[in-house]
């Protein structure tokens, strides 16, 4: 291991977080092995929430598949020891972070990882999410809708809300 990943390794433990992984992947029912890179790697994950067939928490990423597959995708591991490195940054309050930024990113661009801060920087492709501009998103909302002009600005100014009443 790295420097770098010892002091992750350290600092979710001291935070708490790589616990939380341990007792939930211990609940859970799952296999707990080394990893590479300081991380445990808890595979046989069979509850129904997180939806995510991979998630971690703290130093712990939890697979749903078997412990082949987890190990055998080194682009997954990858965008998860990412999170584990946030874990180690935000601590425990990184839960409550992560899931608000996930409801912002599905309300924002309807999927809870485009938008989603800590999946982007986590690399969305490597975590199997089709990134969705915020473009795209924009062009799905309804008449009516803030826009992100001032109301009765001009084109160009901020906040302005569409007319949808074909009016001026």
């Amino acid at each position: 291991m790295t420097p770098g990943q010892w002091l992750r390794r350290l600092a979710n433990l001291l935070n708490g977080s790589t616990l939380l992984g341990l007792l939930l992947a211990r609940l859970a029912g799952t296999t707990t092995v080394r990893g590479p890179h300081g991380l445990a790697i808890a595979t046989g994950y069979t509850w129904k929430l997180p939806f995510a067939g991979a998630f971690t928490v703290g130093n712990v990423v939890i697979f749903r598949a078997g412990p082949e597959a987890a190990l055998g995708n080194p682009a997954l591991l990858g965008h998860e020891e990412r999170h584990s490195t946030q874990y180690a940054c935000l601590g425990l309050p990184f839960l409550v972070l992560y899931f608000t930024a996930a409801g912002w990113s599905l309300l924002r661009h309807g999927d809870p990882a485009s938008g989603n801060p800590f999946e982007r920087h986590a690399g969305l492709e490597a975590g199997g999410y089709p990134g969705r501009p915020a473009e795209a998103a924009r062009s799905r909302r309804r008449p009516g809708r803030v826009t992100g002009r001032r109301p009765g600005g001009r084109p160009g100014s901020r906040w302005t809300i569409r007319n949808t009443n074909g009016g001026p």
